[in-house]
């Protein structure tokens, strides 16, 4: 890797993203990251396998004992698309810069098994982790070398970024798609990956431009802050991370809730009616009616506390149903019936938290459950560690009938620590600028520093 880290570092980081990844993605079960080297010969070089157990709780940490990718790597040459070579998923990341989804082994075009053994292969996501060229400051070097084609085409030269790594997710039989949510939640921890390596990068290049050439403090200093910067971003994506996780819960408390009331639900009946009452109306614009259905289903895929689930209803689904009767004018009581049924939708937006559901739900102290639901259902817009804790207590207590009570806890735990990471790198990057900006010494920025690795 033509980025200057460290190798126990460079490690430490990939394990952290695979753990990441295999924690809070349900549906995987390994994890693998290759480091991309310099141009122009690419050596592809694994640098971390981890496979989780079957109760999701240890990642056991191996490379296979047979793999050209092992060691000391392979080079560009050896895994770019050639004729009479079997193509390699690998070549597609690092040359065209984006991700391949095998969602079908018996039509991946990249699978080496199936194209040499005829044999399909597994079911796999893989992702590029990009640094733009600029951070790196590559062009800037007489010596940088473009890769070429088997046509002996320079690559890569136009786009603004380069492949540093590239993650491998391996998921269980039909579990994933091509754009599918956990191919989104894979490319935004790579961009996040990228900006961990290149701050560290950074991080180490400043330390010796300090070192060696004071005066250009203020110079190095602006660059690592804006890197370090780029770095707090991964604080969203974990916040994101952490509402997806609540949302998991949220559904899971609503299914206890209505299997003890014997109830079916709300949701699921209200957007199936919907959908029925639509196919049933005639009148054309079938695009209009499809983008309905379509907006509606997605609903259903979606975990939202109760008063932003309105406000996506009233976004999405209301609107969409008011430029359908404008266009194809319906019946009063047709009209009156669909707005009956969405306003039904959003009632059972509160099923989880209204006192008709859950006061009779008597196998968790009254305190504990008023608190549990106080939690779940909150509209905070920023991280909150203290909530978050007292929900991970709560989640330790094994009268909360929860399936994933156990692996959830896990995950806010380990999303709770990446975020005080986050959060201290973020108080080290204001407290340089501050002392940069006010003629600070360079050895107390450089203790600082140094004390924030």
């Amino acid at each position: 890797m033509f980025i200057g880290i460290e190798k126990a570092v460079l490690e430490k980081a990939c394990v952290e993203m695979i753990e990441t990844i295999l924690y809070c993605l349900p549906n995987t079960f390994k994890g693998t990251i290759y480091r991309i080297g310099k141009p122009p010969d690419l050596i592809a070089e694994r640098i971390t396998s981890g496979i989780i157990d079957d109760g999701r709780e240890e990642i056991s940490w191996v490379l296979p004992a047979k793999s050209g990718y092992n060691p000391p790597g392979k080079p560009w040459t050896a895994y770019r698309d050639q004729p009479g070579r079997p193509l390699e998923a690998m070549s597609w990341c690092v040359e065209e810069q984006k991700s391949w989804t095998a969602q079908d082994p018996s039509t991946n075009v990249r699978s080496i098994p199936l194209q040499v053994e005829g044999k399909c292969s597994d079911f796999h996501h893989m992702e590029p982790v990009l640094v733009r060229k600029s951070d790196l400051n590559l062009e800037e070097h007489s010596s940088f070398e473009y890769p070429r084609d088997c046509k002996g085409n320079i690559i890569c030269k136009d786009s603004e970024h380069v492949v540093v790594a590239v993650i491998k997710i391996h998921f269980y039989p039909f579990t994933i798609k091509v754009n599918s949510h956990e191919t989104r939640v894979i490319k935004k921890l790579s961009r996040s990956l990228g900006t961990e390596l290149l701050s560290y990068h950074l991080h180490r290049d400043s330390m010796k431009t300090m070192e060696r050439l004071a005066e250009e403090r203020l110079r190095a200093c602006n660059i690592l802050a804006d890197s370090l910067r780029n770095a707090t971003a991964k604080s969203g994506l974990i916040f994101y991370l952490v509402k997806q996780e609540i949302g998991y819960l949220r559904d899971q408390w609503e299914q206890v809730l209505r299997e003890h009331r014997k109830e079916g639900n709300g949701k699921v009946e209200a957007i199936r009616e919907l959908n029925g009452m639509l196919e049933a109306m005639n009148g054309g614009y079938e695009d209009l009616r499809g983008e309905l259905v379509d907006v509606q289903n997605k609903f259903l895929g979606l975990s939202l506390p109760p008063e932003k689930g309105e406000n996506w209803v009233n976004m999405q689904i209301v609107r969409r149903w008011k430029d359908y009767f404008g266009k194809c004018p319906q019946d009063d009581h047709k009209r009156e019936v669909v707005w009956k049924t969405i306003d039904e939708l959003k009632k059972s937006l509160h099923f989880g938290h209204n006192h008709e559901s859950t006061a009779h739900y008597d196998k968790i102290p009254g305190d504990v459950k008023t608190e549990w639901i106080h939690l779940l259902y909150s509209t905070d817009d920023h991280f909150d560690a203290s909530a978050l804790d007292r929900l991970i207590t709560i989640l330790s207590n094994p009268a909360l009938e929860i399936r994933s009570r156990e692996k959830s806890r896990k995950t806010l735990i380990q999303l709770k620590a990446l975020a005080e990471t986050m959060n201290q790198l973020e108080q080290n990057t204001n407290f340089i600028l501050r002392d940069v900006l006010n003629g600070g010494e360079d050895k107390r920025v450089s203790d600082t520093l140094n004390n924030s690795t």
